[in-house]
């Protein structure tokens, strides 16, 4: 609790216990009076001081200048009915200044819940100099510096492993309780925490570009991205505060004077007096906090609440769409796969030593493919088992949706898929066994191929059923493998439909086919490892990245960054944005329907203040404690 909340406490506990004490204290006349405006300034004082600056800044209208009438009107009707009733006055202020306590409450409460993520924030970075440990500014240290890292320590920049060992707690950044071991050679990302040893990391991005500032510069955006709901409630109140000021003064001033003119009443302030409570009373009632202060609070306990269990929401409007998507569509490799290709099998084109014709293609394989990122030319070097020696080759091209070919020792090597084969005018072998083919050319002849097969993550099918019971109506995988590899896949994951053998570019196309086809607002969300699916992230309604840690590319163009690789999550993210969505309904029927019924019983006087103070108050606290729940989401 911080100051201001507690100033406020203190405030409201003071004022309820000189009212309790009022009331067993026989006093009348003006000492009463001033008892009851003391009582009234501790608990309203700085709602009358922002009702008056909203007058002289042309912001009249809004809660507070509707609590300041309200009550004030309240107190120079007691004093002119002589009646000593001041109570109604200072419970209006005093509830409302309860209902303005839960509210701060629990938007501090889903502040703190995103702030233990910004806690990931490293204060400094060690560096060694002299053979002293330095601390420095993480801002200050230049890309390719060695940096270590001591035990209970956060990974301050992100960087490769070149000395030690460790188990890292990753739980702040993905939600994931178990550690993680690592060591010489593994990517850190920062925000993690070192738990046991001590690492030399080589730092392989500024601290600006880093992980942990791209997830923190994320986080703090999200919060100004409205909704749909969000925008229409502030615009309906904007519309909606002046509408009820005027319609009060009407309720205060019609009714009487036509009382006067047509049924021959006095002309003096009694014939006013009834009217005026019921003006007052349809004030309190009619004041929106519940709807204008529990939908903004419903979405920044969302995605408070789905930060803390690794899924990094955009905006309010990005939780709102997510809610309506029916359709979601996967990339396949690093995504449902772990992007961890093992080597099979190897096919040759001649009859000679197959030993030999197996170290052969491996080598020229790995060679060419060590120039490419994409995880096939990773797990072809990890299959070849030695350094690669990159000085063995020249003339590099690298040819989108095909492959890579290249001098090595002289001889021309081509190595990628049937499209590349055919490409050179050659004819591929056609190879029966189910993986992702690399097909090797050397001097212009056909080699041979590698069959390599990806590895599915343990999650995956899980993550399938789960969508399904979520109520996604469609799954659907793009791939550039194989048809073969492709529907095998899709069979053993239960995805509804496959289209295979895809360029980057072919996949923003098909995602744009199965856009059209939605109907009315069904959304479609992309998930890719945010490696090589940007466009096609940009173009869904929805764009999620997995695994993106490490990913500058998926972290700007997705709408939602899973911090770890989960397909599980998907599911889990869709959940949380039904949840919120549900809960602002029910905050806005609430409201509505209780205060609707509530202003037409107090135009005819069958509601007093205490029952609009319930209307008020009661209902924005109600609102208020519903819209909290929205942070809880650990079942959901």
């Amino acid at each position: 609790m911080n100051r201001k909340q507690r100033n406020m406490l203190t405030r409201i506990i003071i004022a309820l216990v000189m009212t309790v004490s009022l009331l067993f204290i026989d006093i009348t006349g003006w000492i009463r009076l001033a008892l009851y405006l003391v009582v009234y300034l501790i608990i309203g004082y700085d709602i009358l001081k922002k009702a008056w600056l909203g007058i002289i800044h042309g912001r009249v209208f809004d809660e507070n200048f509707l609590m300041a009438v309200a009550t004030v009107g309240a107190f120079a009707l007691a004093i002119y009915e002589k009646s000593g009733d001041y109570l109604e006055a200072i419970a209006v202020m005093l509830f409302y200044q309860i209902g303005e306590f839960f509210q701060s409450y629990a938007i501090g409460k889903s502040r703190r819940n995103i702030a233990a993520l910004m806690d990931i924030r490293p204060d400094y970075a060690n560096i060694e100099e002299d053979g002293k440990i330095v601390k420095v500014d993480p801002d200050d240290v230049a890309v390719g510096s060695i940096i270590l890292v001591q035990p209970g320590e956060k990974v301050p920049i992100d960087g490769i492993i070149v000395a030690g060992e460790s188990s890292l707690d990753t739980s702040a950044l993905t939600g994931e309780s178990m550690p993680r071991e690592v060591h010489d050679g593994d990517e850190v990302i920062s925000g993690s925490v070192s738990m046991s040893g001590v690492l030399k990391v080589r730092t392989s991005k500024e601290f600006g570009d880093s992980t942990v500032s791209k997830i923190l510069e994320l986080v703090e955006d999200s919060a100004s991205r409205k909704s749909k709901s969000e925008n229409f409630i502030a615009k309906f109140a904007r519309i909606y505060t002046p509408a009820v000021c005027y319609g009060a003064l009407a309720l205060a001033l019609l009714p009487p004077l036509f009382l006067i003119i047509f049924s021959g009443a006095s002309l003096d302030f009694s014939t006013f007096e009834t009217w005026i409570y019921r003006a007052l009373v349809f004030l309190v009632i009619s004041c929106p906090c519940a709807l204008v202060v529990s939908i903004p609070l419903s979405f920044f306990a969302g995605i408070g609440g789905s930060s803390r269990e690794g899924i990094l929401v955009k905006g309010a409007n990005i939780l709102e769409t997510l809610s309506k998507v029916k359709t979601v569509v996967f990339d396949k490799t690093g995504t449902l796969t772990e992007g961890v290709f093992e080597v099979n099998a190897y096919h040759g084109n001649h009859d000679e030593d197959i030993e030999h014709r197996k170290s052969q293609l491996l080598e020229y394989a790995a060679i060419v493919e060590s120039s490419s990122s994409h995880p096939i030319g990773k797990s072809l070097q990890r299959a070849y088992g030695h350094e690669i020696d990159r000085s063995r080759m020249s003339n590099v091209k690298e040819i989108s949706g095909q492959g890579v070919t290249a001098e090595i020792d002289g001889k021309t090597i081509a190595a990628g898929n049937e499209k590349l084969m055919r490409s050179l005018g050659l004819t591929p072998c056609h190879c029966k066994t189910a993986g992702t083919i690399v097909h090797i050319a050397i001097d212009g002849e056909y080699a041979g191929h590698i069959v390599l097969g990806d590895v599915v993550k343990p999650t995956s099918e899980k993550a399938i059923a789960d969508l399904n019971k979520s109520g996604v109506t469609q799954t659907v995988m793009l791939t550039g493998d194989s048809k073969m590899v492709a529907e095998q896949t899709a069979k053993q994951l239960g995805i509804d439909k496959v289209y295979s053998e895809l360029l980057p570019s072919d996949k923003v196309a098909q995602l744009e086919k199965i856009l059209k086809k939605e109907k009315g607002e069904a959304k479609v969300a992309f998930v890719g490892d945010g490696i090589n699916d940007a466009p096609v992230l940009s173009r869904a309604d929805i764009g999620i990245a997995m695994g993106a840690m490490g990913s500058d590319a998926a972290i700007e163009a997705a709408d939602v960054v899973l911090m770890d690789d989960d397909p599980l999550k998907i599911g889990k993210a869709i959940r949380i944005s039904r949840k919120c969505l549900k809960i602002v309904w029910e905050n806005i029927i609430m409201a509505l329907g209780i205060k609707g019924v509530c202003l037409i019983l107090g135009i005819f006087g069958i509601v007093n203040m205490w029952l609009a103070i319930f209307a008020d108050v009661g209902v924005m606290i109600l609102a208020i404690l519903n819209a909290i729940r929205a942070m809880y989401v650990r079942n959901t």
